[in-house]
């Protein structure tokens, strides 16, 4: 046995760091990390566009299918996705409450019923007044069990013109009335919330040209109030009217069971100003009257040309990040812009993980959208033109489907709101038909609930006002859940 020689104090510290160092080396450099997102594009045969993007399961076969610029992808079973039909990029619902989700075109302010297997027949609209639009949104806003349509109005900046938004209301799902067309902002995107928990869906426009963001208040008959002043949400700085947004995405950014807002602002800062940064709106809660308190950036860096964010946890951890794209690959003075992955640290913080995630580098894009295209519980990402598919896999997820009654609610069950409390968290999400500009996360609900491994219960807010609780719901699987509230 051979014996090593006392050494004093200090000396055997040295020795025994010196001695770890060297078996590291021995063993070998460290292996490197796993970036989260593989592109999977050509794997996947997916030929999309560098357009806005929808996430839909269109066939009922439990696969979400996209719907974006070049038409209608079919997801064969999470490996392939295979082209089927034509259909103008669209937000989704189930306009007429028979089980199948239908596509309005915002662009083309065109309907097309699913008629089943991937066939789609246009709808005859009520005749509307000459308009442009960037986006749109799905919700049932008079509260009569069918879905109505929201169609944000743009510009024509040469004319000088701002073309009227326009509310359309479903008669019983069996046509449309027009009810509001009226030049107001310059939209560059809608997207719908019940943020004040009174059971009706709210509208928030994201408007351009720093003309003040709005907030469509709903009374429950599809009477809107604008009340962005009111509750602070015009995501702008002393001195400007507006943010110049483009986009924005609600969601409950701090897990305390209240859905914020996240507005996404182009901000020149050159000779024209130091215009408002992107910002994060917090929601006060019922105490302060649903007022939002403004947060600022929160840790998004500056870029010039920020636009669409897009909402979701792709780590699983419980924290909702942010996918917020760019539109100008070089902006002003030469500065390079590029799309970026901003992971929630908690707490109203955010880091940039673009590039350990694998997703730095993309090109210009409006396209942004979350899905579980393969059901394995880690949302995926489309943007660019590209389809990442997520590796993080490992940590406790539930991804919940909803489906109204098709009379007091809708089928697709938009406005509907579901929470999961666990310790001092409070875990919300919403059914939405419409984000960012003009693109669509899948209907299903997705949670990260991090280490969690236990059965948990869920809370179902649905438009109707009616409340329904799931309890004893395990873990790592996709559930549906239908129209029985507690009575």
């Amino acid at each position: 046995m051979i014996r090593l020689p006392l050494l004093p104090p200090g000396c055997r510290r040295h020795f025994v760091l010196e001695a770890a160092l060297l078996a590291t080396l021995l063993a070998g450099p460290l292996p490197a990390q796993t970036p989260a997102f593989k592109d999977v594009t050509a794997a996947t045969g997916l030929k999309s566009p560098n357009g806005a993007a929808c996430w839909v399961d269109l066939d009922n076969d439990g696969w979400v299918d996209l719907c974006t610029t070049g038409g209608v992808w079919k997801n064969e079973q999470g490996k392939t996705f295979k082209r089927v039909a034509d259909v103008p990029t669209s937000v989704a619902a189930d306009f007429d409450n028979d089980g199948l989700v239908d596509l309005f075109s915002w662009s083309a302010r065109s309907l097309f019923r699913n008629e089943g297997k991937m066939k789609f027949t246009q709808v005859k609209l009520p005749e509307l007044p000459p308009s442009v639009s960037r986006g749109a949104c799905w919700g049932d806003f008079n509260g009569d069990g069918f879905v109505d349509i929201y169609v944000g109005g743009y510009e024509d900046w040469g004319k000088g013109i701002t073309w009227p938004y326009q509310v359309l209301i479903s008669q019983k799902g069996k046509s449309f009335k027009l009810a509001v067309s009226k030049s107001q902002t310059r939209a560059r995107g809608v997207t719908a919330c019940d943020f004040d928990q009174d059971g009706d869906l709210d509208v928030y426009v994201s408007s351009y040209r720093l003309q003040p963001n709005l907030l469509w208040l709903n009374d429950g008959k599809a009477g809107f109030t604008e009340s962005a002043r009111k509750f602070g949400v015009v995501a702008t700085s002393a001195g400007f009217g507006g943010g110049h947004s483009i986009g924005s995405a609600w969601g409950d950014f701090n897990n305390d069971g209240l859905i914020d807002l996240f507005a996404g602002n182009f901000a020149h800062v050159d000779g024209r100003g130091d215009q408002p940064k992107s910002r994060f709106l917090q929601n006060l809660g019922a105490a302060q009257g649903f007022k939002f308190k403004d947060l600022g950036p929160c840790g998004v860096h500056y870029q010039e040309s920020y636009a669409t964010p897009s909402v979701g946890d792709y780590d699983n951890d419980g924290n909702l990040d942010v996918f917020f794209t760019t539109v100008y690959g070089t902006a002003s003075f030469g500065r390079k812009n590029y799309p970026v992955l901003f992971r929630n640290d908690g707490a109203f913080k955010v880091t940039d993980v673009s590039a350990a995630a694998g997703v730095a580098g993309l090109p210009p894009t409006y396209q942004a959208a979350w899905a579980d295209f393969n059901n394995d519980g880690a949302l995926d990402l489309i943007s660019g033109g590209k389809l990442f598919q997520n590796t993080l896999l490992g940590k406790g997820w539930l991804t919940v489907h909803l489906k109204g009654d098709g009379a007091r609610v809708n089928r697709a069950a938009v406005g509907a709101q579901v929470r999961i409390t666990i310790g001092k968290k409070t875990y919300t999400r919403q059914v939405e038909a419409g984000t960012g500009e003009g693109n669509q996360n899948d209907l299903r609900l997705h949670f990260g609930l991090a280490d969690h491994k236990d059965p948990v219960t869920l809370e179902i807010l649905w438009p109707d006002k009616s409340h329904q609780t799931a309890r004893n719901v395990k873990l790592r699987q996709v559930i549906s859940i239908a129209y029985a509230p507690q009575k």
